[in-house]
C-alpha cells in the first residue's frame, strides 16, 4: 500500500530534464579531487599576492631611484661650485651619507675622483659560492618568482675592466639625452644594483654614484615569507577542511552508491540502507529517502509475492472444479446430470472472467495511480450521475439506494474522477449484496474541516470487530448465501482501500451510529484546494 500522499504535483511523472544538473569535463572526476581542487583554486588566487609583491618592489626601486637622481643632482651642483681642494673631502662626505660609491669623471671620460680610493668601501659584492644553502634557496625562490609575474630580467652588474666614462651605458645616456638617468642591474648575489649619472654643470664631467639596495631585497622577502607563511596556513587548513568535506559528503555517498547496487542486483533483502539519522543536512535527506525507498520496494515485492501466491490460489479452485464437470461430461449419458454439469462449467467459466477482470484491474491501479493528473471532482454530482446509471440498470432483491446529496462545492476532493467512481461502485456492490430483500443503503458525503467524509451504510449483519481489517485483504471473501455463484472475485473492498490510499485518504468499517443493524464504511479523503 501506498505510505507517501498523492498530491496533482506528485502524480505528473515531468520528463527528464538533467540540463541545469548537468556537468561537463568536471563530471568525470570523484567530488574528493573536485572539492581540493575548489579549494586550491582559492588558494592560487591567495597566491596572486606575489604578484603584488612584484609591483611592490618595483615601487620601491622607483621611490630610491628618483631618490637617488635627487641626490646626485643636489651632489653635482655642490661639486661643481666647490673650490677644487674641497672637491675630495665632498665627494667622499656624499658617498658616505648615500652609502654609496661616487665616482668622478673628466670630460675625457677619465676617472679623477673615487670614493673607495678616498675612503673606505661602503658595500661589498657577495660572493654567492661563499654564503650558506639558505641564502642559495631564497635567490632560487626570487628567480622562480620572478618567472612565474614574469618580472623583467635585469643584467649582472660588473665593475668594468677599465673605468671610464664610456664604460657606464648610463653616463653613454646621460650624454646623449643631457639628463640623468639610473640603470638597475643585479649584483652576483641577486641583489638590486642601482646606478645614477649626471652631467656636471660646470666645466663638464659626469658623476656616477653606484648603490647596493640589498634592503630592498631584504624587505621584499620578508614580505614573502610572511605571505608565504599565510598561504602555507590557509593551505593545510583548506586540505583539511576538503579532507573533512570528503569524509563527511563522499564517504555516505559511497555507502549509499554501494547499497543502491545492490538493491538494483536484487539483493534488497540482504541490504541494509544506511539512515544517517545524526545528520540533518542533504545527505541525511537523501539516505533516509533510498532507506525509505528500499523498506517501500521489499514491501512491494512481498506484495507482488502475496498476490501472485494469492492469484494461484484462487484460480486453481475454479480450474479444478471445470476439469473434473468437463471430464464428468464423458461419462455422464443422462441428460438431466449433463445439464447439471453444463451449469457448473458456466458458474467456473462466469468465475474466471470476473476473477481475471478484477486481477487485472488490481494489478494496473499502482501504474495508473502513478501516472494520474489529479483533478478537483465534486462527489455530490459523480454520485448522482452514477445513482442514475444504477437505477437504469436495474437493482437486486429491491434493494433502494437514498443519497443526501451535499451543496454543489461542498464535497470537492483532488483525484481521479473514474477511480472514485470505482470505489463508491465497490462500496454500493458490497452494501446491496449484504442487505436484505427491499432493504435501503444510505450514502451521503459532507465536510468536516479540511476533509470530506464520504459514508456508505447498509441493512446488513455488519462487521465483527476481529475482521474489520481483514475485509480489505485481497481475495478476502464471506459472501451471504443469496449472492449468485461467482459474482464477486474478493477484491472489490482491497480495489477500494488501493484507491483511496493513492488519493491520500482512508478507508474504515464502523458499526451504524443509530445503534441499528448493519455496517457503515467511511471514507476520509483531503479537501481540495480551489
Amino acid at each position: 500500500m501506498r505510505s507517501t500522499p498523492f498530491t496533482a504535483e506528485a502524480t505528473v511523472s515531468p520528463k527528464n530534464d538533467e540540463s541545469d544538473l548537468s556537468l561537463r569535463w568536471s563530471g568525470r572526476l570523484s567530488l574528493t579531487p573536485r572539492i581540493l581542487a575548489v579549494n586550491i583554486f582559492a588558494l592560487a588566487l591567495l597566491a596572486g599576492g606575489f604578484f603584488y609583491l612584484d609591483s611592490y618592489r618595483a615601487r620601491l626601486v622607483d621611490e630610491r631611484s628618483l631618490q637617488a637622481v635627487r641626490e646626485i643632482e643636489l651632489m653635482a651642483r655642490a661639486i661643481g661650485i666647490a673650490a677644487p681642494d674641497a672637491r675630495d673631502p665632498l665627494i667622499l662626505a656624499f658617498a658616505e651619507e648615500s652609502n654609496g660609491r661616487l665616482r668622478l669623471y673628466a670630460p675625457s671620460g677619465a676617472r679623477v675622483a673615487d670614493s673607495w680610493q678616498l675612503g673606505p668601501p661602503n658595500y661589498s659584492l657577495r660572493d654567492p659560492a661563499s654564503e650558506p644553502w639558505q641564502r642559495h634557496v631564497a635567490r632560487f625562490l626570487d628567480r622562480l618568482i620572478d618567472r612565474v609575474v614574469w618580472a623583467d630580467r635585469l643584467e649582472r652588474f660588473a665593475e668594468p675592466r677599465v673605468d671610464n666614462a664610456a664604460a657606464w651605458p648610463e653616463i653613454v645616456a646621460t650624454r646623449a639625452e643631457h639628463r640623468p638617468t639610473t640603470r638597475l642591474r643585479y649584483a652576483p648575489d641577486r641583489t638590486p644594483m642601482l646606478s645614477a649619472a649626471i652631467a656636471l654643470p660646470k666645466n663638464g664631467g659626469w658623476l656616477l654614484l653606484t648603490e647596493n639596495t640589498r634592503d630592498i631585497t631584504r624587505i621584499v622577502r620578508a614580505e614573502r615569507f610572511r605571505l608565504g607563511l599565510v598561504i602555507a596556513a590557509v593551505a593545510l587548513v583548506s586540505i583539511l577542511l576538503s579532507l573533512f568535506l570528503a569524509r563527511t559528503i563522499v564517504r555516505p555517498l559511497r555507502r549509499l552508491a554501494r547499497a543502491a547496487v545492490r538493491v538494483r542486483l536484487g539483493r534488497a533483502r540482504d541490504v541494509e540502507v544506511p539512515r544517517l539519522p545524526e545528520r540533518r543536512d542533504e545527505i541525511g535527506m537523501l539516505a533516509r529517502a533510498l532507506a525509505d525507498m528500499s523498506h517501500a520496494l521489499n514491501v512491494r515485492i512481498d506484495a507482488i509475492e502475496h498476490f501472485a501466491a494469492d492469484v494461484t490460489h484462487e484460480l486453481k479452485n475454479p480450474l479444478a472444479s471445470l476439469r473434473s464437470a468437463v471430464e464428468s461430461l464423458q461419462a455422464v449419458k443422462e441428460p438431466a446430470l449433463q445439464a447439471q454439469l453444463l451449469d457448473i462449467v458456466r458458474d467456473d467459466v462466469l468465475r474466471l472472467d470476473r476473477l481475471i477482470t478484477d486481477v487485472a484491474d488490481a494489478s494496473r491501479l499502482d501504474a495508473q495511480l502513478s501516472r494520474a493528473a489529479f483533478e478537483p471532482v465534486d462527489l455530490g454530482p459523480m454520485i448522482e450521475h452514477l445513482l442514475k446509471s444504477r437505477e437504469q440498470r436495474g437493482t437486486d432483491r429491491d434493494v433502494h439506494i437514498a443519497f443526501a446529496r451535499p451543496r454543489k462545492g461542498t464535497a470537492v476532493v483532488p483525484g481521479d474522477a473514474s477511480k472514485l467512481v470505482r470505489v463508491v461502485e465497490n462500496l454500493l456492490d458490497n452494501a446491496v449484496s449484504f442487505s436484505p430483500a427491499g432493504g435501503l443503503v444510505r450514502i451521503d458525503a459532507t465536510r468536516d474541516g479540511d476533509a470530506i467524509l464520504l459514508a456508505v451504510e447498509d441493512e446488513g449483519p455488519g462487521v465483527p470487530s476481529d475482521m474489520r481489517d481483514a475485509i480489505f485483504r485481497r481475495f478476502h471473501s464471506d459472501r451471504p448465501e443469496s449472492d449468485g455463484f461467482g459474482r464477486h472475485s474478493g477484491l472489490g473492498l482491497a480495489i477500494a482501500k488501493t484507491i483511496v490510499e493513492g488519493h491520500s485518504g482512508t478507508i474504515t468499517v464502523h458499526d451504524r451510529p443509530d445503534s441499528h443493524r448493519g455496517a457503515r464504511f467511511v471514507v476520509t479523503l483531503p479537501v481540495a484546494e480551489l
